[in-house]
């Protein structure tokens, strides 16, 4: 049985609080911009194509992901975001289960996907989850997908 389970969310689950100290001791602000964007309703990621999706471990809170329209293009091209793992549970699958789930949802409804990151580690990361480095203001990464 995989302990790992990915769940699309309509909700912040209960313990997202405890996900977004851990990355704020790592000097990530994304998850507190993501929190506060969401109960606002600024960005709930509930426009067509969009999804925020959490991934649990043994039942524990573990990583969250989100795929928004890119804001700053057209509407074919989506943005991945406030992707974020626990330290802890690095090296186990988790961001690349949570990237993949959403290009794969991302198929369904835009061509392209963009993200930025400002991290040697994340830059590594998304290279070997099939992205390429693009050269743009506002992206640094960039993933041509099929539409089904």
């Amino acid at each position: 049985m995989d302990p790992m389970k990915l769940q699309q969310l309509t909700h912040l689950p209960p313990k997202m609080a405890t996900l977004e100290e851990e990355a704020v001791a790592e000097g990530f602000r994304f998850l507190t911009r993501l929190i506060s964007e969401w109960n606002s309703g600024t960005n709930r990621f509930d426009a067509p194509g969009e999804s925020v999706m959490a991934a649990y471990l043994n039942q524990r809170l573990v990583g969250i992901a989100g795929l928004s329209v890119d804001p700053f293009t057209h509407d074919r091209t989506g943005r991945l975001r406030r992707v974020y793992v626990a330290p802890a549970s690095r090296g186990q699958q988790v961001g690349r289960r949570l990237v993949s789930a959403l290009l794969a949802h991302a198929a369904l409804h835009f061509e392209s996907v963009r993200l930025y990151t400002d991290t040697l580690e994340g830059s590594a990361f998304y290279l070997r989850c099939g992205f390429t480095r693009t050269d743009d203001a506002h992206a640094t990464h960039i993933v041509q997908i099929k539409n089904l």
